[in-house]
């Protein structure tokens, strides 16, 4: 399925129903009095966070959402049927933002967690209601009050433990393969990955963890090159930051180069993204000369855990696991 991460909706809550001027009349009672009914209040709009939805994918052909209005009073004091709610599903990490005033109004995180996005108008009162010593026959009863309305962007951010970033081709598909029971495309040619794709790991102990397999990034992402912002946005729910880079594309004279691009391009979009706690990792060392590519890239770069695997042999893979699981399921983490 497609990966369809924004969407622009409209939606109401139904308007209550109107009141009822009604008298009784029945053959010895010529003088029943007011027995009109209250209307009926309208159906909320409520939005549910469920990972039943993984993406947006529903809001594509389908952008106006109204909830039933409540029904008219009646005679004999019948009150109007309550409007039914209407319930709108959104996947985990769906920030919904009010397109009008540009306020964020909710950020969906915990399955099952639902909320009242607009609320119902209420039923009018009966005529009965305005019946009083003095006034014994009012002919009037009152409207229902209409429904919230909104317009809303909704704004879906992958949620993950560990992001992997990198150049295309870094192999970042073939390692989320490895680690865990996702299967994306792999090949070798740029953009192979057109959509984040989500695999879970699970370790020796601890608690199992999201993986994010980010597209890749070319130098002007933050600024909409290539596939830019679409996925550079993905990656600010990521706890921490994988950085996979080719071993192969490492020039043993400027070893820092492509490790500098990508940290400048994540720089560029958000300065929050730099903070991450960022994992360093040299992929594709089971081809020919990397040793020496390696060796210049550790001797250039300061303070930085480096790991070296193939993700095609499965080489370093398990060590590389150990460590994520370490920094995510630690107590005292504080990669956030």
């Amino acid at each position: 399925m497609k990966l369809i991460d924004e969407a622009s909706i409209y939606v109401k809550a139904g308007d209550g129903g109107r009141g009822c001027v009604s008298f009784r009349r029945e053959k010895y009672i010529p003088k029943g009095g007011p027995d009109g009914g209250d209307g009926g209040n309208g159906g909320d709009v409520i939005i549910l966070t469920t990972t039943r939805r993984r993406t947006l994918y529903q809001f594509r052909h389908k952008t106006i959402f109204k909830a039933k209005n409540g029904g008219y009073g009646q005679g004999s004091q019948k009150s109007g049927k309550k409007g039914a709610d209407l319930i709108i599903e959104v996947p985990p990490g769906t920030l919904i933002v009010n397109s009008d005033t540009g306020d964020v109004i909710k950020d969906c995180l915990v399955d099952g967690e639902s909320f009242v996005i607009a609320k119902a108008g209420l039923g009018g009162k009966g005529n009965r209601r305005f019946s009083t010593s003095s006034n014994r026959v009012p002919r009037y009863a009152q409207p229902g009050l209409p429904g919230e309305a909104f317009n809303l962007k909704l704004d879906l951010k992958l949620l993950a433990d560990v992001g992997i970033i990198g150049f295309p081709n870094a192999g970042k598909s073939t390692l989320i393969s490895r680690i865990s029971s996702a299967r994306p495309k792999v090949a070798d040619y740029p953009f192979t990955t057109l959509t984040p794709n989500l695999g879970v790991v699970f370790p020796p102990w601890g608690e199992p963890f999201a993986v994010a397999d980010t597209p890749g990034l070319i130098k002007g992402a933050h600024e909409g090159t290539g596939l830019g912002i679409k996925f550079l946005r993905h990656i600010e729910r990521n706890r921490i930051l994988l950085h996979l880079i080719d071993c192969t594309t490492i020039d043993p004279e400027e070893p820092l180069q492509s490790y500098n691009a990508i940290n400048h391009e994540l720089a560029g979009f958000s300065s929050k993204l730099v903070e991450k706690h960022q994992i360093v990792v040299l992929n594709k060392m089971d081809m020919p000369e990397t040793d020496k590519s390696a060796a210049a890239f550790r001797n250039a770069v300061d303070n930085k855990q480096i790991y070296e695997i193939s993700a095609i042999t499965g080489s370093g893979v398990d060590e590389l696991v150990g460590a994520l699981n370490h920094i995510i399921n630690r107590p005292d983490s504080d990669d956030d």
